[in-house]
């Protein structure tokens, strides 16, 4: 075999990647459109296997802004080249660039037919996790893989089964539906009961469009359905108003904030007026609770809105969490979503929005007969 020349994708490569790529696959394949897109402005990284200026094969990593998890989108080695080692060199070879920018896990989709790359992922470390029904344009089953690209860390999980939000604006109901099913496996969740915890959970306003959820709202509806709940907020102020210009608005938050309070009130529900730390939420999980935190999506979206995400885990360095919103747009799977894990001190400075850098979290358990 010619001498393999590795190295990082140009927008100069893409006739050529349009070439393996049609070569390489029946259907699914990416355009024109779609590699100027990923070579230029996604937040994407393609190393290319290169022989005597031919480019022989390519691989291609989604990275999830402010969190530690990469995404193998695609890799392709021309036919001509199979069984010669150039899968296995562009694997490693954007492994080690993973580890490199602080991403700590690579996970990825493979055919339920594609046995042959099934078996390639498995001998090289990769386990199976998930399935996902009518993935790929012919209506094939994708299969779900991960590998975890640092194995001195000890990862501390719990099973929290996943649920995607449904609307822009129920990441709180999909977040307590999430935390709830990790305490009682025979909660069914459905959309029902998602929009039911809305219209209970509900500030009315947000910033824009249908009010999100604040944390009297949620913890009052997981009380309802039979868990007690701890809230931690570090402001006695009205929640959120702070990006709403309508006065008229800003006083329907106040009353519904001050009807939720007075629900509390007569509950042994705890509201404790103060920040809780990363250590606080491990000890707590650690106690067998599964606590859900508000967080700023800046750093994930690139957009400034409340965010409820449900903890799963924690590790020396890593939060690990649920979060509730998949977005496709950025061709995002449930798979980039489940036990995302974030470097602690980027889930510390995450953890609070707005202006007044309000903290809020609600910590679930099992309710004590």
């Amino acid at each position: 075999m010619n001498t393999l020349t590795l190295r990082a994708a140009s927008l100069q490569d893409i006739k050529q990647l349009l070439a393996l790529e049609n070569n390489s696959f029946e259907t699914d394949r990416l355009s024109r459109r779609n590699f100027t897109y990923l070579l230029s402005k996604a937040h994407a990284h393609t190393i290319v296997a290169e022989q005597e200026g031919v480019l022989v094969g390519y691989v291609m990593n989604l990275f999830s802004r402010g969190t530690s998890a990469a995404r193998l989108y695609s890799i392709a080695v021309d036919k001509s080249c199979m069984r010669q080692g150039v899968a296995l060199q562009l694997l490693q070879a954007m492994e080690q660039y993973t580890v490199s920018q602080d991403y700590m896990s690579m996970r990825l989709e493979i055919r339920r037919d594609n046995i042959p790359s099934q078996s390639f992922f498995r001998k090289h470390g990769y386990r199976q996790f998930g399935v996902v029904a009518d993935y790929y344009e012919d209506h094939e089953m994708a299969f779900r893989f991960e590998k975890w690209l640092a194995p001195h860390l000890d990862r501390d999980l719990v099973r929290v089964p996943f649920y995607q939000q449904s609307l822009d604006f129920t990441c709180g109901p999909a977040s307590l539906i999430m935390a709830m099913n990790a305490l009682d496996p025979q909660l069914k969740p459905d959309r029902k009961m998602e929009l039911r915890v809305w219209r209970e959970a509900t500030t009315v306003y947000m910033t824009s469009g249908h009010g999100g959820c604040g944390p009297y709202g949620l913890a009052l509806s997981a009380w309802r359905r039979g868990f007690d709940v701890s809230v931690y907020v570090n402001s006695e102020d009205v929640l959120f108003v702070d990006s709403v210009r309508s006065q008229k608005k800003k006083e329907v938050m106040r009353l519904v904030q001050e009807d939720f309070l007075e629900e509390l009130q007569d509950l042994p529900i705890p509201i404790h007026y103060e920040s809780v730390s990363v250590a606080q939420l491990r000890t707590l999980f650690e106690s067998g609770a599964i606590p859900m935190v508000l967080i700023s999506s800046y750093q994930i979206y690139r957009e400034k809105f409340p965010h409820w995400v449900v903890v799963t885990g924690f590790d020396d360095r890593y939060v690990y969490v649920h979060d509730p919103f998949v977005d496709e747009e950025m061709s995002e799977t449930i798979a980039d979503c489940i036990n995302m894990p974030i470097l602690q001190k980027d889930f510390e400075h995450m953890a609070r929005y707005g202006k007044t850098a309000l903290r809020a979290a609600l910590v679930l358990r099992k309710r004590e007969e």
